[in-house]
């Protein structure tokens, strides 16, 4: 089985989030099962030239799209045992970062084009091109309509994953009729017009084949009004054809007992672990006692993340004996806060601004508990990083946070983490305090880090459930249906 998958970014070669974690390592997972599943994204300045140089060029090919015709160069490279290609082209991608500019709309469309006709120069022919994000939900627009019929994608049918319903890739009407050179009839209700804009997202919600994402709580969540981003009346009249299938993480990539950032390996000794912990408390200029719970937080500080119940409490839990350390970058009343507190608390908190991955694993190693108080949260990897890290996470219950991490029950004795319910301030410095108690009974702990290790926080178990889909959907030839070549 032959799969495509058509992402804006991906490990180890560009990274902005999530995104490119799952682009990464759920290809691995597929292949150790018999797949062989290719990426393909664009060839970005950020990617380092250690990594370059592993590549060659296949060709280059003209892209049109709208008026234009663009240069496209193509290239290859395998990376830990997964064939990688990267779409070339220095005007659009030879840039500082990965979005944020003017003309993204241009420099994506362009990137789903080239990908449509990158195909003809590659060794492989797709059975299943898997779309994720806005940036790649054309491509299922463009399979079913202005190459519904082209030889180099005969027979191959689309998957889209929505990573965050939030980003839609929004753009004004006559712009996107510009780039794909359509008329009106392409911009209706029912195609890519979204509330007087047209939608890029829109392009793989209404036709891809099967529609993922990345975990079943959020599957559901999405088709209502509260989470659905006035868009869950599309999903829940295609929600015949949308599954939840929760994310993993690549457990070499985090392992405590080989993680180069670590003071001291460990499995699942808490002594061990308090190394790290007392390595942690130095590195942030913190004082060094195994004793004192350390509270974590590695994240994007945006309102999504639940900063607005971390702000409301956490001069009151800084009464208490515990320290907190956040390691992050976002909305600048975040940033100034924790400097503010950190000013004001010089030995209970610390707050790195920006972003270290060996900090992080640090973080993730050091920290007892791990604060993720998400608004919402599609998936979320960190919460399943500490776990498998055995730190214990705190969470609200809402998309993969509550298909992860499930309420420690003291009276049971299971459970892997501490959870509520309500987006307020209260339940959250209820449930902290919860598991700062718990912390303190030793027993207690030892028996909800040992849950923790339990887990299988690997792809394997999403792997076999992303296989099942490519393979219902394979017998369904594309000959059989009938869609107008739109174009």
């Amino acid at each position: 089985m032959n799969i495509l998958f058509a992402t804006s970014e991906a490990v180890p070669l560009a990274k902005t989030g999530g995104l490119a974690d799952v682009a990464g390592a759920l290809p691995k997972a597929l292949n150790a099962r018999g797949a062989d599943v290719r990426v393909v994204l664009p060839k970005y300045e950020q990617i380092p030239l250690s990594m370059l140089e592993q590549f060659q060029f296949i060709d280059h090919f003209t892209v049109s799209f709208g008026w234009r015709n663009q240069h496209c160069g193509l290239f290859r490279g395998v990376l830990d045992g997964v064939t990688y290609y990267l779409i070339d082209n220095e005007f659009y991608f030879k840039r500082r970062g990965l979005y944020g500019y003017g003309d993204d709309a241009e420099r994506f469309v362009f990137f789903c084009f080239a990908i449509m006709e990158a195909v003809r120069y590659m060794d492989f022919r797709a059975d299943i091109v898997h779309c994720h994000d806005w940036q790649t939900g054309l491509i299922p627009f463009l399979l079913r309509t202005r190459y519904a019929f082209d030889p180099a994608w005969a027979y191959t049918k689309s998957v889209f994953t929505i990573h965050n319903l939030k980003y839609q890739g929004l753009f004004d009407i006559d712009l996107l009729k510009d780039l794909l050179g359509a008329g009106d009839d392409v911009f209706s209700r029912d195609g890519l017009e979204f509330h007087g804009a047209a939608s890029c997202m829109k392009g793989g919600l209404v036709y891809a084949d099967k529609l993922t994402t990345v975990s079943g709580t959020y599957a559901q969540e999405i088709q209502t009004e509260y989470f659905g981003e006035r868009l869950d009346a599309l999903l829940r009249y295609r929600s015949g054809d949308l599954v939840g299938i929760v994310n993993g993480i690549d457990e070499e990539a985090f392992d405590p007992m080989n993680d180069a950032a670590l003071h001291t390996p460990y499995r699942s000794s808490l002594s061990r672990k308090h190394k790290n912990k007392l390595e942690l408390q130095r590195r942030l200029g913190l004082p060094q006692s195994e004793s004192v719970p350390v509270i974590g937080v590695v994240s994007r500080l945006v309102e999504q993340k639940g900063f607005e119940l971390i702000m409301a409490t956490l001069d009151e839990l800084l009464q208490d004996d515990i320290q907190f350390v956040v390691l992050g970058a976002g909305d600048e009343r975040y940033e100034r806060f924790f400097n503010d507190t950190v000013a004001r608390y010089p030995n209970k908190a610390a707050v790195w601004i920006g972003y270290d991955d060996s900090l992080a694993r640090l973080i993730y190693a050091g920290a007892d508990l791990f604060a993720m108080p998400s608004q919402f949260e599609p998936c979320g990897l960190s919460q399943l990083i500490a776990l498998r890290y055995r730190t214990v996470p705190i969470v609200r219950e809402t998309g993969g946070l509550k298909d992860t991490v499930h309420a420690y029950n003291e009276y049971s004795g299971e459970g892997n983490g501490f959870s509520f319910t309500n987006y307020n301030a209260h339940d959250y410095l209820h449930t902290v305090r919860r598991a700062l108690a718990m912390y303190r009974d030793e027993e207690q702990w030892k028996r909800i880090v040992a849950n923790g290790a339990k887990e299988d926080y690997s792809w394997n178990g999403s792997a076999k459930a992303y296989l099942s889909l490519y393979t219902d959907l394979i017998p369904h030839r594309k000959e059989q249906e009938q869609w107008p070549v739109i174009l």
